[in-house]
Protein backbone atom coordinates (compact mmCIF):
# COMPACT_ATOMS: atom_id res chain seq x y z
CA UNK A 1 0.00 0.00 0.00
CA UNK A 2 3.06 2.33 1.14
CA UNK A 3 4.68 1.26 -2.06
CA UNK A 4 1.68 2.18 -4.71
CA UNK A 5 1.14 5.84 -2.37
CA UNK A 6 5.04 6.70 -3.17
CA UNK A 7 4.94 6.08 -6.48
CA UNK A 8 1.87 8.06 -6.70
CA UNK A 9 3.29 11.07 -5.23
CA UNK A 10 6.50 10.43 -7.04
CA UNK A 11 4.52 10.77 -10.15
CA UNK A 12 2.85 13.82 -9.56
CA UNK A 13 5.85 15.22 -8.54
CA UNK A 14 7.30 14.39 -11.83
CA UNK A 15 4.44 16.05 -13.23
CA UNK A 16 4.22 19.23 -12.31
CA UNK A 17 8.10 19.45 -12.36
CA UNK A 18 7.66 19.32 -16.22
CA UNK A 19 4.45 21.43 -16.19
CA UNK A 20 6.84 23.70 -14.97
CA UNK A 21 9.34 23.31 -17.48
CA UNK A 22 7.22 23.23 -20.08
CA UNK A 23 5.46 26.83 -19.56
CA UNK A 24 8.82 28.55 -18.21
CA UNK A 25 10.16 27.44 -22.32
CA UNK A 26 6.58 28.22 -23.91
CA UNK A 27 7.99 31.25 -25.32
CA UNK A 28 11.10 29.90 -26.83
CA UNK A 29 9.32 26.65 -28.31
CA UNK A 30 5.77 27.68 -30.06
CA UNK A 31 5.31 24.58 -31.13
CA UNK A 32 5.23 22.73 -27.62
CA UNK A 33 2.12 21.37 -26.57
CA UNK A 34 1.03 23.17 -23.40
CA UNK A 35 1.76 26.55 -25.18
CA UNK A 36 -0.33 29.42 -25.75
CA UNK A 37 0.47 32.09 -28.96
CA UNK A 38 -1.34 34.69 -30.66
CA UNK A 39 0.73 35.50 -33.42
CA UNK A 40 0.11 38.43 -35.36
CA UNK A 41 1.18 38.84 -38.69
CA UNK A 42 2.06 41.26 -41.18
CA UNK A 43 1.59 41.14 -45.46
CA UNK A 44 3.79 44.02 -46.80
CA UNK A 45 3.87 45.21 -50.79
CA UNK A 46 7.10 44.89 -52.15
CA UNK A 47 6.16 48.16 -53.55
CA UNK A 48 6.89 52.09 -51.82
CA UNK A 49 3.33 53.68 -50.79
CA UNK A 50 1.24 50.88 -50.40
CA UNK A 51 -1.23 50.39 -47.28
CA UNK A 52 0.15 48.58 -44.78
CA UNK A 53 -2.76 45.86 -43.48
CA UNK A 54 -2.28 43.61 -40.43
CA UNK A 55 -4.53 40.29 -39.98
CA UNK A 56 -4.91 38.53 -36.93
CA UNK A 57 -4.96 34.78 -36.42
CA UNK A 58 -7.22 33.02 -33.94
CA UNK A 59 -5.53 31.59 -30.92
CA UNK A 60 -3.46 28.33 -31.64
CA UNK A 61 -4.33 25.80 -28.50
CA UNK A 62 -2.48 22.43 -27.64
CA UNK A 63 -4.38 21.36 -24.91
CA UNK A 64 -3.66 22.38 -20.91
CA UNK A 65 -3.05 18.98 -18.18
CA UNK A 66 -2.77 18.75 -14.42
CA UNK A 67 -2.42 15.85 -12.39
CA UNK A 68 -5.38 14.81 -10.01
CA UNK A 69 -4.86 14.82 -6.45
CA UNK A 70 -1.81 16.49 -6.07
CA UNK A 71 -1.43 17.82 -2.16
CA UNK A 72 1.94 19.82 -2.58
CA UNK A 73 2.40 23.10 -0.50
CA UNK A 74 1.77 25.44 -3.56
CA UNK A 75 -0.67 25.88 -6.33
CA UNK A 76 -0.01 23.63 -9.42
CA UNK A 77 1.82 25.29 -12.77
CA UNK A 78 -0.96 24.32 -15.31
CA UNK A 79 0.61 26.50 -17.65
CA UNK A 80 1.09 29.97 -19.66
CA UNK A 81 -0.69 32.15 -21.41
CA UNK A 82 1.16 34.72 -23.85
CA UNK A 83 0.64 37.17 -26.80
CA UNK A 84 2.67 38.02 -29.48
CA UNK A 85 1.43 41.86 -28.46
CA UNK A 86 2.81 41.35 -25.14
CA UNK A 87 5.94 43.67 -25.38
CA UNK A 88 6.49 42.97 -21.73
CA UNK A 89 6.10 46.93 -20.39
CA UNK A 90 2.86 45.68 -18.60
CA UNK A 91 0.43 47.34 -20.62
CA UNK A 92 -1.14 43.51 -21.68
CA UNK A 93 -3.16 42.30 -19.39
CA UNK A 94 -4.33 38.64 -19.46
CA UNK A 95 -8.23 37.70 -18.45
CA UNK A 96 -9.31 34.37 -17.73
CA UNK A 97 -13.42 33.12 -17.77
CA UNK A 98 -15.00 29.61 -17.59
CA UNK A 99 -15.49 26.84 -15.56
CA UNK A 100 -13.58 27.17 -12.29
CA UNK A 101 -11.93 30.48 -13.31
CA UNK A 102 -11.26 32.75 -10.14
CA UNK A 103 -11.83 29.50 -8.04
CA UNK A 104 -9.90 26.69 -9.17
CA UNK A 105 -7.75 28.47 -11.93
CA UNK A 106 -6.27 31.47 -10.97
CA UNK A 107 -4.27 33.61 -14.09
CA UNK A 108 -1.59 36.21 -13.61
CA UNK A 109 -2.50 38.74 -15.42
CA UNK A 110 0.57 40.35 -16.50
CA UNK A 111 2.59 36.87 -17.33
CA UNK A 112 -0.20 34.59 -18.18
CA UNK A 113 0.57 31.98 -15.68
CA UNK A 114 -2.47 30.17 -14.55
CA UNK A 115 -2.09 27.99 -11.16
CA UNK A 116 -4.47 25.27 -9.64
CA UNK A 117 -5.39 26.04 -6.65
CA UNK A 118 -7.21 23.23 -4.94
CA UNK A 119 -6.57 19.51 -5.68
CA UNK A 120 -8.66 18.02 -8.78
CA UNK A 121 -9.91 14.97 -9.03
CA UNK A 122 -10.66 13.30 -12.33
CA UNK A 123 -13.27 11.17 -10.95
CA UNK A 124 -15.49 14.01 -10.18
CA UNK A 125 -14.55 16.23 -13.20
CA UNK A 126 -12.25 14.96 -16.47
CA UNK A 127 -11.68 18.60 -17.70
CA UNK A 128 -12.66 22.53 -17.76
CA UNK A 129 -13.78 24.71 -20.30
CA UNK A 130 -11.71 27.70 -20.14
CA UNK A 131 -11.82 30.84 -22.33
CA UNK A 132 -8.49 33.01 -22.36
CA UNK A 133 -8.38 36.97 -23.65
CA UNK A 134 -5.58 39.39 -23.77
CA UNK A 135 -7.00 43.47 -23.35
CA UNK A 136 -5.03 46.36 -23.24
CA UNK A 137 -4.76 47.09 -19.56
CA UNK A 138 -5.55 50.33 -19.32
CA UNK A 139 -8.54 50.72 -21.58
CA UNK A 140 -9.37 46.65 -21.21
CA UNK A 141 -9.61 46.59 -24.88
CA UNK A 142 -9.37 43.26 -26.64
CA UNK A 143 -6.07 43.20 -28.22
CA UNK A 144 -7.41 39.85 -29.64
CA UNK A 145 -10.11 38.30 -29.95
CA UNK A 146 -11.32 35.51 -26.88
CA UNK A 147 -10.52 31.99 -27.36
CA UNK A 148 -11.28 28.68 -25.71
CA UNK A 149 -9.05 25.85 -24.30
CA UNK A 150 -9.17 22.99 -22.65
CA UNK A 151 -7.75 21.55 -19.36
CA UNK A 152 -7.41 18.15 -18.67
CA UNK A 153 -7.28 16.14 -15.45
CA UNK A 154 -4.84 13.54 -15.51
CA UNK A 155 -5.63 10.67 -14.04
CA UNK A 156 -3.42 9.00 -11.44
CA UNK A 157 -4.33 5.11 -10.37
CA UNK A 158 -6.19 6.52 -7.02
CA UNK A 159 -9.21 3.71 -7.25
CA UNK A 160 -9.03 0.16 -6.52
CA UNK A 161 -11.23 -2.01 -8.18
CA UNK A 162 -14.40 -3.03 -7.00
CA UNK A 163 -16.88 -5.81 -7.45
CA UNK A 164 -20.46 -3.66 -7.42
CA UNK A 165 -22.58 -6.98 -7.03
CA UNK A 166 -21.06 -8.88 -4.79
CA UNK A 167 -21.19 -11.14 -2.58
CA UNK A 168 -22.02 -13.97 -5.55
CA UNK A 169 -23.55 -16.84 -5.64
CA UNK A 170 -23.01 -19.88 -8.05
CA UNK A 171 -24.20 -23.67 -8.44
CA UNK A 172 -22.78 -26.29 -10.60
CA UNK A 173 -23.30 -29.76 -11.12
CA UNK A 174 -21.42 -32.16 -8.80
CA UNK A 175 -19.11 -34.72 -10.97
CA UNK A 176 -18.12 -31.52 -13.71
CA UNK A 177 -15.56 -31.89 -16.16
CA UNK A 178 -12.63 -29.86 -15.68
CA UNK A 179 -12.79 -26.57 -16.70
CA UNK A 180 -16.83 -26.10 -16.30
CA UNK A 181 -17.86 -22.57 -16.29
CA UNK A 182 -19.53 -21.50 -12.91
CA UNK A 183 -20.00 -17.48 -13.38
CA UNK A 184 -17.92 -14.75 -14.45
CA UNK A 185 -17.78 -11.30 -11.76
CA UNK A 186 -17.00 -8.12 -13.06
CA UNK A 187 -15.09 -5.48 -11.13
CA UNK A 188 -14.97 -1.54 -12.01
CA UNK A 189 -12.49 0.52 -11.70
CA UNK A 190 -13.20 4.49 -11.46
CA UNK A 191 -9.79 5.24 -13.08
CA UNK A 192 -9.06 6.51 -16.62
CA UNK A 193 -9.64 3.22 -19.09
CA UNK A 194 -7.55 5.68 -21.86
CA UNK A 195 -4.71 6.47 -19.83
CA UNK A 196 -1.92 3.93 -19.05
CA UNK A 197 -2.77 0.98 -16.81
CA UNK A 198 -4.60 2.43 -13.94
CA UNK A 199 -7.85 0.57 -15.21
CA UNK A 200 -6.52 -2.30 -17.02
CA UNK A 201 -7.36 -5.15 -14.77
CA UNK A 202 -6.06 -8.69 -13.72
CA UNK A 203 -8.34 -11.37 -11.82
CA UNK A 204 -7.00 -14.10 -9.47
CA UNK A 205 -7.80 -16.38 -7.11
CA UNK A 206 -6.84 -15.57 -3.39
CA UNK A 207 -8.96 -18.65 -1.77
CA UNK A 208 -10.73 -21.94 -3.79
CA UNK A 209 -7.83 -23.67 -5.17
CA UNK A 210 -7.57 -26.41 -6.23
CA UNK A 211 -10.80 -26.96 -6.76
CA UNK A 212 -11.68 -23.50 -8.75
CA UNK A 213 -9.63 -21.14 -10.96
CA UNK A 214 -9.99 -17.68 -12.27
CA UNK A 215 -9.39 -16.25 -16.10
CA UNK A 216 -7.35 -13.34 -15.72
CA UNK A 217 -8.60 -11.27 -18.34
CA UNK A 218 -12.64 -12.52 -18.17
CA UNK A 219 -12.92 -13.30 -14.51
CA UNK A 220 -14.80 -16.44 -15.58
CA UNK A 221 -14.53 -18.79 -12.52
CA UNK A 222 -14.55 -22.50 -13.71
CA UNK A 223 -13.97 -25.98 -11.98
CA UNK A 224 -10.10 -27.21 -11.72
CA UNK A 225 -10.45 -30.59 -10.15
CA UNK A 226 -12.50 -33.51 -11.50
CA UNK A 227 -15.62 -35.79 -9.45
CA UNK A 228 -16.23 -33.20 -7.23
CA UNK A 229 -18.35 -34.53 -5.05
CA UNK A 230 -21.33 -33.22 -3.33
CA UNK A 231 -22.12 -35.64 -0.89
CA UNK A 232 -18.30 -35.23 0.32
CA UNK A 233 -18.51 -31.23 0.76
CA UNK A 234 -21.48 -29.02 -0.98
CA UNK A 235 -20.23 -25.40 -0.65
CA UNK A 236 -17.37 -23.78 -1.39
CA UNK A 237 -15.98 -20.24 -0.24
CA UNK A 238 -13.93 -18.78 -3.28
CA UNK A 239 -12.27 -15.54 -2.93
CA UNK A 240 -11.56 -12.97 -6.01
CA UNK A 241 -9.45 -10.69 -6.53
CA UNK A 242 -9.39 -7.62 -9.43
CA UNK A 243 -5.52 -5.56 -9.64
CA UNK A 244 -5.12 -2.89 -11.63
CA UNK A 245 -1.95 -1.59 -13.59
CA UNK A 246 -2.43 -4.97 -14.93
CA UNK A 247 -1.22 -7.12 -12.13
CA UNK A 248 1.66 -5.29 -11.65
CA UNK A 249 3.50 -4.45 -8.44
CA UNK A 250 1.67 -1.53 -7.05
CA UNK A 251 -1.11 -1.82 -8.06
CA UNK A 252 -4.70 -1.27 -6.48
CA UNK A 253 -6.95 -4.38 -5.90
CA UNK A 254 -9.78 -5.24 -4.66
CA UNK A 255 -11.43 -8.59 -3.49
CA UNK A 256 -15.14 -10.11 -3.32
CA UNK A 257 -16.31 -13.36 -2.20
CA UNK A 258 -18.39 -16.03 -4.46
CA UNK A 259 -20.53 -18.73 -2.57
CA UNK A 260 -20.25 -21.97 -4.69
CA UNK A 261 -22.77 -24.77 -4.03
CA UNK A 262 -22.54 -28.15 -5.93
CA UNK A 263 -26.10 -29.07 -7.11
CA UNK A 264 -26.85 -32.76 -6.97
CA UNK A 265 -26.77 -35.41 -9.77
CA UNK A 266 -27.77 -39.20 -9.44
CA UNK A 267 -24.46 -40.77 -8.76
CA UNK A 268 -24.75 -43.13 -5.64
CA UNK A 269 -27.27 -46.12 -6.00
CA UNK A 270 -29.33 -47.14 -2.98
CA UNK A 271 -27.57 -49.28 -0.38
CA UNK A 272 -29.52 -51.01 2.98
CA UNK A 273 -27.16 -50.84 5.71
CA UNK A 274 -27.69 -54.31 6.33
CA UNK A 275 -28.36 -57.58 4.39
CA UNK A 276 -30.69 -59.22 6.87
CA UNK A 277 -33.67 -58.27 8.13
CA UNK A 278 -35.88 -60.00 10.68
CA UNK A 279 -39.85 -58.89 11.23
CA UNK A 280 -42.37 -60.68 13.17
CA UNK A 281 -46.30 -60.56 12.76
CA UNK A 282 -49.24 -61.77 14.71
CA UNK A 283 -51.07 -64.61 13.51
CA UNK A 284 -54.09 -62.34 14.91
CA UNK A 285 -53.53 -59.55 12.54
CA UNK A 286 -55.62 -59.00 9.76
CA UNK A 287 -55.00 -57.55 5.71
CA UNK A 288 -53.32 -54.92 5.59
CA UNK A 289 -52.01 -54.27 8.65
CA UNK A 290 -48.39 -53.36 8.83
CA UNK A 291 -45.45 -56.39 9.39
CA UNK A 292 -42.45 -53.94 9.43
CA UNK A 293 -40.12 -51.66 7.67
CA UNK A 294 -36.45 -51.37 6.38
CA UNK A 295 -34.91 -48.48 3.90
CA UNK A 296 -32.34 -48.31 1.57
CA UNK A 297 -29.97 -45.33 1.91
CA UNK A 298 -29.17 -43.13 -0.91
CA UNK A 299 -27.88 -39.99 -0.39
CA UNK A 300 -28.37 -38.12 -3.37
CA UNK A 301 -31.26 -35.43 -3.10
CA UNK A 302 -34.45 -34.85 -4.87
CA UNK A 303 -35.63 -37.13 -7.74
CA UNK A 304 -32.03 -38.57 -8.06
CA UNK A 305 -32.49 -40.27 -4.14
CA UNK A 306 -35.97 -41.54 -5.17
CA UNK A 307 -36.24 -45.28 -4.44
CA UNK A 308 -38.69 -47.82 -5.08
CA UNK A 309 -39.00 -51.37 -3.75
CA UNK A 310 -40.20 -54.79 -4.92
CA UNK A 311 -40.16 -58.36 -3.76
CA UNK A 312 -38.29 -59.99 -6.45
CA UNK A 313 -38.10 -64.17 -4.81
CA UNK A 314 -39.76 -65.86 -1.47
CA UNK A 315 -42.12 -68.08 -0.04
CA UNK A 316 -44.26 -65.30 1.20
CA UNK A 317 -44.72 -63.27 -2.44
CA UNK A 318 -48.87 -64.17 -1.93
CA UNK A 319 -48.81 -63.74 1.39
CA UNK A 320 -47.20 -60.18 1.68
CA UNK A 321 -46.87 -56.89 0.16
CA UNK A 322 -44.27 -53.95 0.01
CA UNK A 323 -44.99 -50.49 -1.16
CA UNK A 324 -42.83 -47.27 -1.02
CA UNK A 325 -43.65 -44.13 1.74
CA UNK A 326 -42.25 -41.17 0.13
CA UNK A 327 -42.40 -39.47 3.02
CA UNK A 328 -39.90 -41.37 4.46
CA UNK A 329 -38.67 -43.67 1.56
CA UNK A 330 -39.05 -46.44 3.07
CA UNK A 331 -40.09 -50.05 2.20
CA UNK A 332 -43.28 -50.45 4.01
CA UNK A 333 -44.27 -54.67 3.94
CA UNK A 334 -47.89 -55.44 5.03
CA UNK A 335 -50.15 -59.06 5.03
CA UNK A 336 -52.01 -59.38 2.23
CA UNK A 337 -53.58 -62.17 3.64
CA UNK A 338 -53.75 -63.66 7.29
CA UNK A 339 -51.00 -66.02 8.71
CA UNK A 340 -51.69 -69.04 10.59
CA UNK A 341 -48.84 -70.02 13.68
CA UNK A 342 -50.26 -73.28 13.28
CA UNK A 343 -50.09 -73.79 9.58
CA UNK A 344 -46.42 -71.96 9.05
CA UNK A 345 -44.39 -70.07 11.37
CA UNK A 346 -42.10 -68.00 9.11
CA UNK A 347 -41.18 -66.63 5.73
CA UNK A 348 -38.04 -65.68 3.87
CA UNK A 349 -38.43 -63.11 1.27
CA UNK A 350 -36.11 -61.28 -1.18
CA UNK A 351 -36.27 -57.34 -1.22
CA UNK A 352 -34.97 -55.41 -4.01
CA UNK A 353 -34.59 -51.44 -3.99
CA UNK A 354 -33.33 -49.20 -7.26
CA UNK A 355 -33.80 -45.53 -8.05
CA UNK A 356 -36.85 -44.20 -10.21
CA UNK A 357 -34.61 -42.14 -11.78
CA UNK A 358 -31.12 -42.69 -13.33
CA UNK A 359 -28.82 -40.69 -14.93
CA UNK A 360 -27.45 -41.86 -18.10
CA UNK A 361 -24.12 -39.90 -18.04
CA UNK A 362 -23.37 -41.81 -15.10
CA UNK A 363 -25.30 -45.22 -16.15
CA UNK A 364 -21.82 -47.17 -16.44
CA UNK A 365 -21.20 -46.71 -12.55
CA UNK A 366 -24.13 -48.96 -11.74
CA UNK A 367 -26.21 -51.25 -10.98
CA UNK A 368 -28.53 -48.18 -9.10
CA UNK A 369 -30.13 -51.13 -7.15
CA UNK A 370 -29.71 -53.50 -4.34
CA UNK A 371 -30.81 -56.24 -2.53
CA UNK A 372 -31.55 -57.83 1.06
CA UNK A 373 -33.78 -60.62 2.57
CA UNK A 374 -36.46 -60.34 4.97
CA UNK A 375 -37.28 -63.16 7.45
CA UNK A 376 -40.73 -62.80 8.87
CA UNK A 377 -41.38 -64.93 12.32
CA UNK A 378 -45.18 -65.65 12.85
CA UNK A 379 -46.22 -64.70 16.23
CA UNK A 380 -48.49 -67.19 18.19
CA UNK A 381 -51.39 -65.80 18.98
CA UNK A 382 -53.70 -66.74 22.24
CA UNK A 383 -56.76 -67.52 20.16
CA UNK A 384 -60.42 -68.57 21.21
CA UNK A 385 -61.63 -72.52 21.05
CA UNK A 386 -62.79 -73.61 18.00
CA UNK A 387 -65.56 -75.81 17.55
CA UNK A 388 -64.99 -78.71 15.06
CA UNK A 389 -68.57 -77.75 13.00
CA UNK A 390 -69.62 -74.18 12.50
CA UNK A 391 -73.28 -75.29 13.62
CA UNK A 392 -74.69 -78.52 15.07
CA UNK A 393 -78.18 -80.15 14.24
CA UNK A 394 -79.69 -82.94 16.65
CA UNK A 395 -82.78 -84.44 17.54
CA UNK A 396 -85.00 -85.50 20.40
CA UNK A 397 -88.35 -87.28 21.10
CA UNK A 398 -91.29 -85.55 23.01
CA UNK A 399 -92.18 -86.67 26.43
CA UNK A 400 -87.85 -88.09 26.87
CA UNK A 401 -87.62 -88.04 30.67
CA UNK A 402 -84.78 -85.42 32.34
CA UNK A 403 -81.14 -85.75 31.63
CA UNK A 404 -82.12 -87.40 28.35
CA UNK A 405 -78.76 -86.93 25.73
CA UNK A 406 -79.50 -84.83 22.74
CA UNK A 407 -76.02 -84.62 21.45
CA UNK A 408 -72.62 -83.19 21.89
CA UNK A 409 -70.56 -80.51 20.61
CA UNK A 410 -66.77 -80.13 20.71
CA UNK A 411 -64.36 -77.61 20.86
CA UNK A 412 -60.54 -77.41 21.54
CA UNK A 413 -57.54 -74.61 22.16
CA UNK A 414 -55.61 -74.28 18.67
CA UNK A 415 -52.93 -72.90 20.35
CA UNK A 416 -49.53 -74.70 20.96
CA UNK A 417 -51.06 -74.56 25.04
CA UNK A 418 -53.98 -76.72 23.80
CA UNK A 419 -55.53 -75.41 27.40
CA UNK A 420 -58.66 -77.42 28.61
CA UNK A 421 -62.38 -76.25 27.40
CA UNK A 422 -65.28 -75.04 29.23
CA UNK A 423 -68.62 -75.57 27.93
CA UNK A 424 -72.12 -73.50 28.91
CA UNK A 425 -75.27 -72.48 27.58
CA UNK A 426 -76.00 -69.01 27.69
CA UNK A 427 -79.09 -68.50 29.07
CA UNK A 428 -79.92 -65.87 27.14
CA UNK A 429 -80.67 -68.63 24.03
CA UNK A 430 -82.64 -70.72 26.76
CA UNK A 431 -84.15 -69.06 29.29
CA UNK A 432 -86.48 -71.70 30.14
CA UNK A 433 -83.74 -73.75 30.73
CA UNK A 434 -84.87 -76.56 28.67
CA UNK A 435 -81.02 -78.01 28.29
CA UNK A 436 -77.82 -78.55 29.97
CA UNK A 437 -74.50 -79.28 28.69
CA UNK A 438 -71.60 -80.92 30.16
CA UNK A 439 -68.71 -78.28 31.57
CA UNK A 440 -66.00 -80.76 30.28
CA UNK A 441 -67.41 -83.08 27.70
CA UNK A 442 -69.63 -80.76 25.85
CA UNK A 443 -72.77 -83.13 26.06
CA UNK A 444 -76.19 -81.79 26.04
CA UNK A 445 -79.11 -83.46 27.82
CA UNK A 446 -82.93 -82.27 28.57
CA UNK A 447 -83.60 -80.77 32.19
CA UNK A 448 -87.37 -81.54 31.87
CA UNK A 449 -89.90 -83.10 28.99
CA UNK A 450 -90.25 -81.67 25.85
CA UNK A 451 -93.87 -81.36 24.28
CA UNK A 452 -93.53 -81.01 20.02
CA UNK A 453 -96.86 -79.75 20.08
CA UNK A 454 -96.03 -76.20 21.81
CA UNK A 455 -92.33 -76.17 20.83
CA UNK A 456 -91.35 -78.02 18.25
CA UNK A 457 -87.70 -76.37 17.42
CA UNK A 458 -85.07 -75.25 20.14
CA UNK A 459 -82.56 -73.03 19.02
CA UNK A 460 -79.71 -72.57 21.29
CA UNK A 461 -75.66 -70.99 21.59
CA UNK A 462 -73.07 -72.88 23.73
CA UNK A 463 -69.85 -71.53 24.64
CA UNK A 464 -66.87 -72.91 24.72
CA UNK A 465 -64.03 -71.13 27.01
CA UNK A 466 -60.58 -71.49 27.03
CA UNK A 467 -59.33 -72.18 30.75
CA UNK A 468 -56.23 -70.28 31.33
CA UNK A 469 -55.03 -67.72 28.77
CA UNK A 470 -57.13 -64.96 28.09
CA UNK A 471 -59.99 -67.13 28.80
CA UNK A 472 -60.98 -66.29 25.49
CA UNK A 473 -64.18 -68.07 24.10
CA UNK A 474 -66.58 -68.46 21.54
CA UNK A 475 -69.67 -69.67 20.53
CA UNK A 476 -72.04 -71.90 18.12
CA UNK A 477 -74.86 -72.41 16.90
CA UNK A 478 -77.14 -75.82 18.45
CA UNK A 479 -80.55 -76.22 16.69
CA UNK A 480 -82.86 -79.23 18.43
CA UNK A 481 -86.09 -80.75 16.93
CA UNK A 482 -88.24 -82.19 18.92
CA UNK A 483 -89.56 -85.51 17.14
CA UNK A 484 -93.68 -86.24 17.80
CA UNK A 485 -94.75 -88.73 19.51
CA UNK A 486 -99.15 -89.93 19.60
CA UNK A 487 -99.31 -88.88 22.69
CA UNK A 488 -103.02 -86.55 22.28
CA UNK A 489 -106.33 -88.39 21.56
CA UNK A 490 -108.60 -86.69 19.00
CA UNK A 491 -110.86 -83.87 20.50
CA UNK A 492 -113.85 -82.45 18.65
CA UNK A 493 -113.07 -79.12 17.86
CA UNK A 494 -116.82 -77.62 19.66
CA UNK A 495 -118.92 -78.92 22.08
CA UNK A 496 -122.50 -80.78 20.05
CA UNK A 497 -125.46 -81.78 21.38
CA UNK A 498 -126.85 -84.79 19.65
CA UNK A 499 -130.43 -85.58 19.73
CA UNK A 500 -131.82 -89.11 19.01
CA UNK A 501 -135.38 -89.61 18.23
CA UNK A 502 -137.37 -91.92 21.06
CA UNK A 503 -138.26 -94.30 18.62
CA UNK A 504 -135.67 -95.15 16.57
CA UNK A 505 -134.47 -98.89 15.64
CA UNK A 506 -130.92 -99.75 16.89
CA UNK A 507 -128.40 -99.12 14.02
CA UNK A 508 -130.06 -96.51 12.38
CA UNK A 509 -128.19 -93.25 11.84
CA UNK A 510 -129.65 -89.76 13.32
CA UNK A 511 -129.14 -86.81 11.04
CA UNK A 512 -127.71 -84.21 13.37
CA UNK A 513 -127.18 -80.59 12.35
CA UNK A 514 -123.41 -80.24 13.78
CA UNK A 515 -122.67 -76.97 11.52
CA UNK A 516 -120.98 -76.43 8.55
CA UNK A 517 -117.67 -78.57 7.92
CA UNK A 518 -115.92 -76.92 5.34
CA UNK A 519 -113.08 -79.70 4.88
CA UNK A 520 -113.76 -83.38 3.99
CA UNK A 521 -110.93 -84.41 7.13
CA UNK A 522 -113.41 -82.71 9.23
CA UNK A 523 -117.59 -84.78 7.63
CA UNK A 524 -115.71 -87.74 8.13
CA UNK A 525 -114.20 -87.49 12.08
CA UNK A 526 -118.16 -86.14 12.58
CA UNK A 527 -119.24 -89.35 10.44
CA UNK A 528 -117.21 -91.56 12.96
CA UNK A 529 -118.34 -89.99 16.24
CA UNK A 530 -121.94 -90.24 14.94
CA UNK A 531 -121.32 -93.85 14.67
CA UNK A 532 -119.70 -94.23 18.11
CA UNK A 533 -122.27 -92.56 19.35
CA UNK A 534 -125.06 -94.82 18.31
CA UNK A 535 -123.18 -98.05 19.01
CA UNK A 536 -123.17 -96.54 22.76
CA UNK A 537 -126.72 -95.75 22.79
CA UNK A 538 -127.42 -99.43 21.09
CA UNK A 539 -125.40 -101.03 23.77
CA UNK A 540 -127.43 -99.00 26.64
CA UNK A 541 -130.51 -99.83 25.30
CA UNK A 542 -129.32 -103.63 25.16
CA UNK A 543 -128.18 -104.01 28.31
Amino acid sequence: MWEGLGLQVFLMCLGAVLYSAVAASAPLEHSHRRRLSLHRHRERTGKEGQVLHRSKRGWVWNQFFVIEEYTGPDPVLVGRLHSDVDAGDGNCKYILSGEGAGTIFVIDDKTGNIHATKTLDREEQAQYTLTAQAVDRATNKPLEPPSEFIVKVQDINDNPPEFLHGPYYARVPEMSNVGTSVMQVTATDADDPTYGNSARLVYSILQGQPYFSVEPQTGIIRTALPNMDREARQEYDVVIQAKDMGGHMGGLSGTTEVKITLTDVNDNPPKFPQSVYSMSVSEDKVSGEEVGRLKAKDPDLGENGLVSYRFIEGDGMTVFEITTDTDTREGVIKLRKPVDFETKRAYTLRVEASNTHVDPRFIAWGPYKDTATVKVMVEDADEPPAFLATSYSFEVEENAHDGTVVGRVHAKDTDVANNPVRYMIPRYTDVEQFFSVGPEDGIIKTTRPLDRETLPWHNISVSATEIGGHHQDTKVRVNIKVKDMNDNAPEFATQNEILVCENASPGKVNRTTLGLFPSLHQIRFLYICTVYASEVIQQIFVD
